[in-house]
């Protein structure tokens, strides 16, 4: 991206000056999964597959993920963004599950198998209740402490409990660095150029848009993935395997509420205010951190070197080569995988 629209981008981020303080990490203590078992999963293009995928009730949903590796080994939480889901990880599990680890790839609330308890609940999709929703999950398998790795929202959902949760975060890979925004920061506007990538959201904002992606929310994600990974020839069943967790029936109301209330048109629930205070002072993380860019990466991004103030632990950044675009753990699931395996060590 161009220094004109890195620029404000950094002001769009909400990226301040204020520090946690470091925390001692220790290894995570061993968890027993307590779930049951409700589908079989699908096999990748590339041959990979999850054993099952898996259902627990966890805070105000039952959260459909998918486990790879012993039961006992330490625990990596690997988070999707949109659109995608839980596929994008497909690969990479099974190269984390082979050097010992345990891993969970949830689908986030709005996708797949993954349901609200109650009708009553409200379809927030705002930053902070994403990462409650991992907070109880980590709390119904018994998981003290993981390894949090993601993309798009999930970087933003692992940025956000690594930043307010130290304690229940032993690392962090976190592709296109430091995401954590803030509704007053969304207010100040940016170039043409920039605004244009974001013209989703715009859409969003509008009745029209709602009910054009309801209508049409596989061409909108297909066209997404083009457009964010321009390099990526992802064929039909990649896609469609993907495209199944969209028929999820909140996944509209969530979709569209996160990016309403990214722009200030909803408020979102009050029990969420005080969170939502914290991290519009764009709290510094502290745990060790490897940061992930493609180096073809279509969807808004910044400069690496302009969130490394927001990383105060042990820290370090790669760029993926190769016509790396978004989705960057299913186009180099190697290059995914090692980062998780690295940050570990640091």
């Amino acid at each position: 991206m161009s220094e004109d629209i890195n620029r404000p981008r950094r002001h769009f981020i909400g990226i301040a000056a204020a520090a946690l303080a470091a925390n001692q990490l220790a290894m995570p203590g061993s968890a027993v999964a307590q779930s049951n078992e409700t589908e079989p999963a699908v096999k990748s293009g590339g041959g990979a597959s999850f054993a099952s995928l898996k259902q627990i009730d966890a805070g105000v949903l039952t959260v459909g993920y998918a486990e790879a590796g012993s039961a006992d080994g330490a625990p990596v939480i690997l988070l999707h963004g949109w659109p995608y889901d839980i596929h994008s990880f497909v690969d990479v599990a099974p190269l984390l599950a082979s050097r010992g680890y345990r891993v969970i790839v949830p689908y986030l609330r709005g996708y797949g198998t993954t349901r609200f308890l109650s009708s009553e609940t409200a379809r927030n999709g705002q930053q902070s209740v994403v990462a409650v929703d991992i907070l109880a999950l980590m709390d119904a398998l018994k998981i003290p402490k993981a390894i949090l790795g993601g993309f798009d929202w999930g970087a933003r959902t692992a940025n956000i409990l690594t930043a307010l949760w130290p304690e229940r975060c032993k690392a962090l890979v976190s592709v296109s660095g430091y995401l954590i925004g803030s509704q007053e920061a969304n207010r100040m506007p940016l170039p043409p150029k920039a605004e244009l990538q974001w013209w989703y959201q715009y859409y969003f904002a509008t009745e029209r848009g709602q009910e054009g992606y309801d209508k049409y929310r596989r061409d909108f994600a297909k066209l997404t993935w083009q457009i964010a990974s321009p390099k990526w020839n992802f064929d039909d069943a990649q896609f469609d395997r993907s495209a199944a967790a969209f028929n999820n029936p909140d996944h509209v109301a969530v979709v569209i509420d996160n990016y309403r209330w990214r722009l200030g048109l909803v408020k979102g629930e009050p029990q969420y205010d005080d969170l939502e205070k914290r991290l519009a002072m764009a709290p510094v993380i502290s745990v060790p951190t490897i940061t992930l860019e493609g180096d073809a990466n279509g969807a808004p991004h910044l400069d690496p070197a302009s969130y490394r103030s927001k990383f105060s632990g042990k820290y370090a950044h790669r760029t993926i080569d190769g016509g790396i675009g978004h989705n960057l753990p299913q186009e180099a699931p190697q290059a995914f995988a090692q980062a998780i395996i690295d940050v570990d060590g640091l």
